[in-house]
């Protein structure tokens, strides 16, 4: 038996590693891994996800989807919000503590032999995402699954999974991101991403700019592989607001499929579940109907936690993840789609790498009109940018310095937020916690989740036209004893 405290040794073993914004561009140490392992990569079909935005939605639709066809799936995704193990998934729940204790154990000194031939060749030792890669495939084998749905962590060419083929790549729309590491134009960033598609497979892409779709069909025929791109082959024919998500119809590559409840906002949501309609199509061999009553089944399971995800009410607040501007237009669009709020205050908080400033301007841009105060502070990571220093942003980005509040933790922005959520006096405020992977796992594990919503359908229709706890908890004293559980 392992406990908690097991899997926290493992953690802070990978954590001494290079950390996960410092990758290497390199592939031969984790075919080296592979090699001694005895290649755990090919032990299992695998559906391979890259893009910008949207890719854990996305695959997890895509899971879903495969375990309503009764297959034993993995998933791979990253970063966690709460506990590690929720990057490694056997059938839709994270692996057990146990298992990711044991197989780490069984694979350390395979991970130590690759370890010393780097350092005999002047290397760095495997980095913290290649290591977690190599326990991920190794516990998909030992598992074992049959299908994967790997998520890129960063990139495609170079990164980490690529030791696998997946027999579908699927490509979320590719935006601006990264650019330190994967090139300054889309151009370059999708030829990056391209880098996943693999002879025998089959290319499922997102709508994408003109530039990166060149990229993307050249390197599709130089394969000679199938290629089909959303809007074109395949997408969503319509869909109709429901309370807690919405109701779309989808047009696949075989079959058409009215009326799906996807509990998730937003019409990025809608198309990325078209994009795992499409995937599922092609996996299955891209002429198979899918059975909409599975489908069904599937979708209405779903979620994303941290994106757009609800965890209080009364006022409401909202995780979600969006880290570049990209993202944040996205968010920013759903919310005003999904929610009717009299007063948005949005808790902010950036890490370094990001570019806050374009984040923060297209942020004040898509709220417009409905910008109020915004609350600025920072995670934990030794990554984040003060608050001070995002507040010089801020004011740079069009918000007014009467409007800008600064708090140095999350405990006292959420309660500062709150304050301002309710100055109205209408119990209809809202509050978004957004900016950072690490700022909205902070949350989630600090606040939990509220009850998931049943699919009841609304009239608006659209074409594709700790002690801080308890501090927090004290602000939510008038909330019933389910929802202060998080059930």
């Amino acid at each position: 038996m392992t406990d908690q405290s097991d899997v926290m040794s493992v953690y802070a073993e990978l954590l001494a590693r290079a950390p996960e914004n410092k990758m290497e561009p390199r592939m031969a140490p984790l075919w080296r891994a592979m090699e001694l392992l005895g290649d755990p990569q090919k032990a299992y079909r695998v559906i391979h996800v890259t893009g910008t935005n949207g890719k854990t939605s996305t695959a997890r639709m895509i899971e879903a989807g495969l375990r309503a066809h009764t297959l034993r799936t993995g998933r791979y995704t990253s970063p966690h919000l709460v506990s590690v193990t929720e990057r490694i998934s056997i059938d839709g729940e994270p692996v057990s503590d146990e298992t990711f204790v044991r197989v780490w154990d069984e694979i350390r000194p395979f991970i130590a032999m690759v370890d010393d031939e780097l350092a005999a060749q002047g290397e760095n030792r495997l980095t913290y995402f290649e290591a977690l890669t190599v326990l991920a495939f190794a516990i998909f084998a030992d598992e074992p699954v049959e299908v994967a749905v790997v998520e890129v962590g960063l990139g495609g060419i170079t990164d980490a999974t690529n030791v696998v083929s997946g027999d579908v790549s699927v490509v979320t729309p590719i935006g601006l991101d990264h650019t330190e590491l994967l090139g300054d134009t889309v151009e370059e960033i999708a030829h990056e991403k391209a880098g996943i598609l693999k002879p025998g497979g089959y290319l499922v892409s997102a709508p994408q700019e003109p530039a990166a779709a060149t990229v993307l069909l050249d390197r599709a025929r130089e394969l000679d592989i199938p290629f089909v791109f959303e809007g074109v082959e395949f997408g969503v024919e319509s869909r109709q607001l429901a309370v807690g998500g919405q109701i779309i119809t989808v047009k696949g590559l075989a079959g058409r499929y009215p009326d799906l409840y996807l509990p998730l906002h937003g019409e990025h949501q809608a198309e990325n579940a078209a994009l795992a309609v499409a995937a599922l199509e092609a996996f299955f061999g891209g002429e198979r109907e899918l059975s909409p009553e599975l489908l069904s089944e599937a979708f209405e399971t779903v979620t994303s936690p941290g994106r757009l995800e609800v965890v209080r009410t009364a006022p409401t607040v909202i995780l979600d993840a969006a880290h570049n501007p990209q993202g944040i237009q996205t968010t920013t669009r759903a919310l005003r789609e999904a929610f009717q709020f009299s007063r948005l205050v949005p808790v902010v908080g950036i890490l370094q790498e990001k570019d806050a400033l374009e984040y923060l301007t297209t942020f004040r841009r898509e709220l417009d009109d409905d910008a109020g105060p915004i609350v600025l502070t920072q995670s934990t990571s030794p990554r984040a940018i003060i608050p001070e220093d995002l507040e010089e942003l801020a004011l740079s980005a069009g918000w007014p310095e009467e409007d800008i509040y600064c708090e140095p933790d999350l405990v006292t922005a959420l309660t500062r937020a709150h304050e301002l959520a309710e100055e109205l006096n209408d119990l209809s405020g809202g509050i978004l916690v957004t900016g950072s992977i690490t700022l909205v796992g902070e949350a989630q594990a600090l606040l939990g989740s509220a009850p998931a919503a049943k699919p009841v359908v609304r009239t608006a229709q659209w074409s594709d036209d700790d002690s801080a706890a308890d501090v927090f908890d004290a602000e939510f004293a008038d909330e019933d004893e389910e929802d202060e559980d998080g059930a």
